[in-house]
């Protein structure tokens, strides 16, 4: 039923597309801009919903400054609990109900991967998708209309390789990983970085991001007596393996893909397991020492404070919000460069030439750039390491930009 609906959704707004006479472009108003997404408040990846009531915060600041051109930015996002089938139907209604310009910084892979060609079926921006899966770069030929944002992911993986090949004698690693294209493409970059030393992967397990835990996968990775483990999984799954650890009294050199690396996460893990833990960052955290006085993380928390919905202390070091202010100034940047008069299309030129500089909530010297072959918006992170309750970056911005 949902594959002829999703046509009947397609056909429709094609029709409208092909009429006779023009139409005002959907999403834009004399006074009014609409963009959506679908987010997951609920389930194991709740915490990630974080992203979209900061872009909320962020455009409602926006606003109150004037919109852009004098249109003030609506901004509906909709709870999928990270389930790909809620996806599709939020996206449905965003398209057909809330008639958006585009869907902006929706969250996960496999939901991101679901609803990709009808979008683009449609000719409906796919914009600033929060997944680092390489595909939402990397296929721009197949799918014109989707544009991704944060570092992509086998770069990610790439980088710890290269530092684990410089840095530690002797590896012998072990990988706990989500079995979809997002934990895959980590895999990947792993085994490109380790290059000739890529044996040293001594075991792999991968989980189905539909299961309850992922503490036996940990005791069994243990069992391969590795001294690295690589963390390449979300939400719940990654606290899990950081508990299991801690149980298990096993001293890896840990690290954690990105998304999984908040600050809000990492403190309530067990510390003996998370102490020394690697990641990557490019984005300013509220709670790293090294921002306490940075003027863009006090507008981040100025903004939450105003604009924000029920907001405490510990939303105030919450990277989840800081990412979802960058992108959402990513996003305010895009509809200014579209034009007074904005339509998909020209949304689209606009987020494929992007050279954004100055972004406040990312880290100093990072250059958000984009062309239409290059779709890769954010491609400099720093490495970080958690110790005493908080992440400390170390090194120079590295380049993660897929070749």
């Amino acid at each position: 039923m949902r594959v002829i609906f999703v046509c009947a959704v397609v056909a429709a707004v094609a029709v409208t597309s092909a009429g006779a006479r023009p139409v005002a472009t959907p999403g834009v108003s004399a006074t009014e801009i609409r963009l959506g997404s679908s987010v997951p408040l609920s389930g194991e990846a709740a915490i990630a919903g974080n992203v979209a009531r900061g872009i909320a915060a962020y455009f409602k600041y926006v606003n109150d400054k004037g919109g852009v051109f004098g249109r003030k930015i609506t901004f509906t996002y909709l709870d999928d609990g990270y389930d790909p089938g809620r996806a599709v139907n939020n996206t449905i209604r965003l398209i057909q109900q809330e008639q958006v310009l585009a869907v902006f910084s929706s969250l996960g892979t496999s939901n991101n991967l679901a609803v990709r060609k009808l979008l683009n079926d449609a000719k409906v921006p796919q914009l600033y998708v929060a997944s680092g899966a390489t595909t939402f770069g990397r296929d721009y030929k197949k799918y014109p209309w989707t544009l991704g944002y944060i570092p992509p992911y086998s770069e990610e993986g790439e980088l710890y390789g290269r530092y684990v090949v410089k840095n530690i004698k002797k590896p012998k690693i072990a990988v706990l990983y989500q079995n979809d294209d997002y934990g895959r493409d980590l895999l990947g970059g792993l085994k490109r970085g380790l290059g000739s030393k890529v044996k040293s992967i001594v075991a792999s397990v991968g989980y189905d991001p539909t299961s309850a835990d992922v503490q036996p996968q940990v005791t069994q990775l243990k069992a391969s007596k590795a001294n690295v483990l690589m963390v390449f999984a979300f939400g719940k799954f990654s606290l899990q393996a950081f508990n299991a650890v801690s149980r298990l009294a096993w001293k890896p050199q840990i690290f954690v893909n990105d998304v999984s690396s908040a600050s809000a996460l990492m403190a309530i893990v067990p510390q003996s397991a998370a102490n020394g833990a690697i990641s990557i960052v490019f984005g300013k955290d509220p709670a790293a020492p090294l921002w306490r006085n940075d003027k863009g993380i006090k507008l981040f928390q100025s903004i939450l404070r105003k604009y924000g919905s029920s907001v405490n202390s510990r939303d105030l070091q919450d990277g989840y919000f800081t990412t979802g202010m960058a992108t959402a100034y990513t996003m305010v940047d895009t509809l200014k460069k579209a034009g007074k008069n904005p339509t998909r299309q020209s949304v689209m030129n606009a987020a494929t030439h992007l050279d954004e500089k100055g972004n406040p909530f990312v880290l100093p010297g990072i250059v958000i750039h984009t062309t239409p072959s290059s779709r890769f918006p954010l491609t400099q992170v720093r490495l970080q390491r958690w110790s005493a309750n908080a992440w400390h970056p170390f090194g120079k911005l590295i380049t993660a930009r897929p070749g």
